[in-house]
């Protein structure tokens, strides 16, 4: 008989070094207030050589648990996404399900790079509701500052670090929506890793079909994870998008009809943090104080692929 499931623990890791445009400003061509103006971002967390992935990813799943009471031998699954491991293999989710102790779980990466997460608690859901497992811990954490080039000051000024995880929860009630997806693989070098003149690789991105691909095909995708979940967005509290910058959030929130205080923007301190951005949102949602047991909020994940992901989940 399927079982329905729930967000029952959020939780973070944000790196202890903040990184302000002035500092940026001064390993590039661009000034503070261009920054800004063409992000909305102020501050971006850098990881120190401490916080690698499996720290940060094991600290916040480790507070996620603990939120969620979910005894650590019921968690029978971790997944864990990521796009910036530079060991390829093996993969990082099983290394996380030891540091933090749970003997019971399995473990794999998935890399949808900025969709991760969203894929990931796709993945989470689906084995809660088939009964494989009573809880999942879902992670999405990134060390982007290792792969950007301060000679490209559209992607050095983006992009930062950090993790965040929750955990999905047998319920009686639905929680977590049915997951939509889809992506354009003809269009994959919008946004890719790229080798550079000094021979190692960096992210490269092309700005405005990145803002056009996303704000013109991400408001249908956001309406199809309604209608997946048989609820329209005017029953949608809270809007958690990939924070990608302030323009594209901006403009989908407009297109959608979300009111400002509607939509988190944890990208204005954090940076776009890939995988980890919509965990950390998320979190930093819950932790504002601001929320109500039950809201409905859309999550929506988007980027390099091309591909995004999305479902509707209820605030614990």
């Amino acid at each position: 008989m399927p079982h329905e499931s729930r967000i029952s623990g959020i939780a973070a890791y944000r790196p202890s070094r903040l990184v302000t445009n002035e500092e940026v400003s001064a390993r590039t061509t661009v000034e503070p207030s261009w920054i800004v103006e063409r992000t909305g971002i102020r501050t971006r967390g850098h990881a120190g050589p401490e916080e690698d992935l499996v720290t940060m990813a094991a600290e916040a799943g480790r507070k996620a648990i603990a939120m969620s009471s979910a005894d650590p031998a019921d968690i029978g699954l971790v997944v864990l996404a990521t796009a910036t491991r530079k060991q390829r293999m093996p993969g990082i989710a099983p290394q996380v399900a030891s540091r933090i102790g749970l003997p019971a779980s399995g473990a794999f990466d998935l890399n949808a790079v900025c969709a991760g997460f969203t894929y990931a608690v796709a993945m989470g859901s689906n084995a809660v509701r088939s009964g494989e497992t009573t809880h999942a811990l879902v992670i999405g954490v990134e060390r982007v500052s290792d792969w950007i080039n301060p000679a490209d000051p559209d992607t050095f000024v983006i992009f930062g670090d950090g993790a965040g995880a929750v955990v999905v929860s047998r319920s009686p009630e639905w929680g977590v929506g049915p997951s939509i997806w889809g992506s354009d693989g003809d269009r994959h070098a919008v946004l890719e890793l790229a080798e550079a003149e000094d021979g190692r690789e960096y992210v490269g991105m092309n700005g405005p079909l990145v803002y056009k691909w996303s704000t013109s095909a991400m408001p249908e995708a956001a309406q199809r994870a309604c209608v997946a979940a048989g609820v329209t967005l005017a029953d949608i509290r809270w809007f958690v998008p990939h924070q990608a910058n302030c323009r594209i959030i901006d403009t989908l929130s407009r297109r959608l009809g979300f009111a400002e205080d509607q939509v988190v923007r944890d990208v204005v301190d954090a940076g776009n943090t890939s995988a980890a951005s919509v965990p950390l949102a998320l979190s930093r949602l819950y932790e504002s104080g601001r929320t109500t047991p039950g809201d409905l909020v859309l999550l929506l994940g988007f980027g390099a692929g091309l591909t995004y992901s999305g479902q509707v989940v209820r605030m614990p």
